[in-house]
C-alpha cells in the first residue's frame, strides 16, 4: 500500500474528522502537489518540521521532523485543503512568529526548545478556545490545522507506523480482546 492509499484510509476510519474531509478524500486521488511554492515560501518546510517536532518531540520514538512531517504539511495544504483553510494556514504561519517576537523577541526557530514548547502551549490553549467557541461560519484556528497535520503526517509515515506504534505487516485475525498492559504502544496495523 503507498502513503496516499494510507492517507485515504485514515480519513475513512475517522470519519472525516480531519478538516476539509471531502477534500483530503479527494485530494488523495490526484496527483501529490510537486510545487507548492505558490503556497509557501522557502524554508517553510524545515520551520513546519521545527513545529512539528515540538509538537511532537523524539523521545524513544523519533520525532516528527526526522520522520519528514514538515515535507509533508504542505503538500497536504495545497492538496487537500479548502482554500479558506490555506489561507488561515498560510497566514497562521505569520502570527506563529508574530508571537515568537512579541514574547522572546526572537522568530520561531530561533527559540530554545523550552521557549518553542512554552509558546505553543500557550497558542494551543487559543486554539482550543476558540475551537470550543466558534460556529459553523468561523474559521478553524490554524494551530489546530497544524496539530491535526503533525499527527497524520507522522502516524502514518513509516517512522512513526513502525516506530511509535506496534506494527505488523501482514496482522493475524481480529482479536477485540486482547489484553493490554499499561505502557503498551497502541497498533498501527
Amino acid at each position: 500500500m503507498n502513503r496516499r492509499e494510507a492517507l485515504a484510509r485514515v480519513a475513512w476510519i475517522m470519519g472525516g474528522a480531519v478538516v476539509g474531509a471531502n477534500l483530503f478524500l479527494e485530494g488523495c486521488t490526484r496527483e501529490a502537489a510537486k510545487n507548492v511554492e505558490s503556497l509557501f515560501e522557502p524554508g517553510t518546510v524545515d520551520l513546519l518540521g521545527d513545529i512539528a517536532d515540538t509538537i511532537l518531540p523524539p523521545t524513544s520514538s523519533p520525532g516528527a521532523k526526522e520522520a519528514g512531517v514538515g515535507a509533508f504539511i504542505p503538500v497536504m495544504v495545497k492538496d487537500c485543503y479548502a482554500q479558506d483553510d490555506q489561507k488561515t494556514f498560510v497566514d497562521g504561519l505569520v502570527k506563529l512568529e508574530d508571537a515568537a517576537k512579541e514574547k522572546f523577541g526572537r522568530k520561531f526557530q530561533e527559540l530554545d526548545p523550552n521557549e518553542r514548547t512554552e509558546l505553543l502551549a500557550a497558542i494551543d490553549k487559543q486554539a482550543k478556545d476558540h475551537q470550543r467557541n466558534k460556529t459553523g461560519e468561523d474559521p478553524n484556528h490554524y494551530f489546530h490545522l497544524f496539530k491535526q497535520l503533525t499527527l497524520l503526517g507522522f502516524f502514518t509515515s513509516e517512522l512513526g507506523a513502525t516506530k511509535a506504534l506496534r506494527y505488523v505487516q501482514v496482522p493475524g485475525r481480529y482479536d477485540g480482546d486482547y489484553p493490554y498492559k499499561k505502557g503498551d504502544k497502541a497498533w498501527a496495523t
